[in-house]
């Protein structure tokens, strides 16, 4: 029998209270927050999609795991227990533990980096760039043109443009290119995956250049779902052999373990080359901790080796796609314009297509962002001008390439009745769409603005 509902596949143990917010309470939290969803106590909130990073229900099994975390500070257990785990995935020679993604980030690419270099990615997000231009490098995002049109139904939107890489490896210099990168799967460009046959291009052109090829692999697992789904030749192929055939294209990789390893803090930096790995261990002792624990607790490494192998269940992937896809289709039938097809782990609303009264230089995703919290105290996050536009030379607004709000959707927290609420609140958001009012920053800082930033409405 074929069943229509995707049913969680899990029993609910433990519950954490929500509370329930008037909208005449939200419009104050929203004044003192300066309408930046990020300033929002979390108490606050009745949905949480702001980031599927870090808010992940672990399960029984790494609660219990939890409980044995071996908290030695040099070779602990539990650091042996995750090293195994991730270069049994991974095939990498060397971890690096660090306590999430942009710390082991920030221990390659100010190796790597630097002024004078080059890092290409189908799209690098912002912690990424952020730490890619600290260093003085500079970060090209080539997508593949199907990546930046909304309702494009390309498979595989995440895919890199091969020629334009090859191209671009050629303008610079070889010598001069810190690292490609890809990221699976591609989160700025709306959770969408890249294929099996464009890493293997990827790597190709990498290695006929002499240059260092490293994946993003924070949603690997999301990423082989759907190569299974969409590439003929892995339809018979396990989640798990298809991101050990992936990854093993690299010359390393780097992982937010709080997407795809299921817990609340977590990451690590996996290399091949000795020198390379060495360099950066000196980093992390002097700045996160000693080589085998990278600033993790003992019960998270526990936790990270546990929620890396849950990942691939067939059962845990099919509910998390299907779920997430669920609220993209259910938005979409109101006449909400998002993304196609909806990503792995978030639904991305084109805030350009759904307030096209408003200009990009008045930030039409964060006056979406602003309204969700306002009628259903719904937080989500602005992915478009206010994250990555930017300043040309002459002082001129440049636009990001698509005004989007993502709804990133945390791994086994939600049921569908939640889901069923947000879509309700769209159905709300639509009626009277073009009143909404445009936005303007009244405070900003140098990187990484989206974060802190104050806002107010145009009058």
């Amino acid at each position: 029998m074929h069943h229509k509902v995707t049913i969680e596949p899990f029993r609910i143990k433990v519950v954490e209270p929500i509370k329930l917010t008037s909208e005449a309470e939200r419009i104050e939290i929203l004044k003192k927050a300066h309408y930046n969803p990020f300033l929002i106590d979390a108490e606050d909130v009745i949905i949480d999609l702001l980031t599927d990073s870090g808010t992940s229900a672990m399960s029984a099994n790494q609660w219990g795991g939890i409980m044995r975390g071996d908290e030695s500070y040099a070779g602990a257990r539990s650091w042996k227990r995750m090293e195994t785990a991730i270069k049994e995935l991974t095939g990498y020679k060397y971890i690096l533990p660090t306590h999430q993604g942009r710390a082991a980030e920030h221990l390659l690419y100010t190796k790597i980096g630097g002024p004078g270099k080059i890092f290409i990615s189908n799209t690098h997000f912002d912690t990424t760039r952020a730490n890619i231009e600290f260093s003085g490098a500079k970060a090209f995002d080539i997508p593949i043109p199907e990546g930046t049109q909304p309702s494009s139904l390309h498979p595989f939107k995440g895919n890199m443009d091969t020629e334009k890489l090859d191209r671009l490896i050629i303008e610079h210099g070889a010598q001069n290119i810190g690292a490609v990168i890809l990221t699976i799967t591609n989160n700025s460009g709306g959770g969408q995956p890249a294929s099996m046959a464009n890493a293997e291009a990827v790597a190709e052109i990498c290695k006929k250049h002499g240059v260092f090829f490293i994946f993003d692999m924070c949603r690997v697992a999301e990423n082989a779902y759907f190569i299974k789904h969409r590439e003929e030749a892995y339809k018979d192929w396990t989640y798990e052999d298809i991101a050990k055939k992936m990854l093993s294209l690299g010359d390393g990789a780097i992982m937010s373990a709080k997407k795809d390893a299921l817990v609340n803090m977590g990451g690590f930096l996996a290399l091949n080359d000795e020198q390379l790995a060495d360099e950066c261990k000196t980093t992390l002792i002097v700045t996160e901790g000693f080589s085998t624990y990278g600033g993790l607790t003992g019960r998270d490494m526990e936790a990270i080796a546990i929620g890396i192998k849950e990942v691939f269940e067939p059962d845990y992937l099919h509910y998390r796609v299907t779920s997430t896809a669920y609220l993209g289709n259910k938005i979409m039938e109101l006449g909400v314009p998002i993304i196609q097809p909806v990503g792995g782990h978030a639904v991305y609303v084109d805030a350009k297509a759904f307030y096209p009264h408003i200009p990009p230089e008045q930030y039409p995703g964060q006056a979406l962002a602003i309204e969700l919290y306002k009628i259903g105290g719904v937080r989500a996050v602005e992915i478009g001008s206010v994250m990555f536009g930017a300043k040309n030379d002459a002082g001129e607004f440049v636009p990001a390439s698509m005004e989007l709000v993502r709804m990133a959707i945390p791994r086994r927290v939600y049921t569908q009745s939640h889901i069923d609420y947000v879509i309700e609140v769209f159905g709300e958001l639509m009626k009277d769409r073009q009143k909404v009012k445009g936005i303007k920053i009244t405070k900003e800082p140098a990187f990484l603005r989206h974060f802190t930033s104050w806002f107010d409405y145009i009058d």
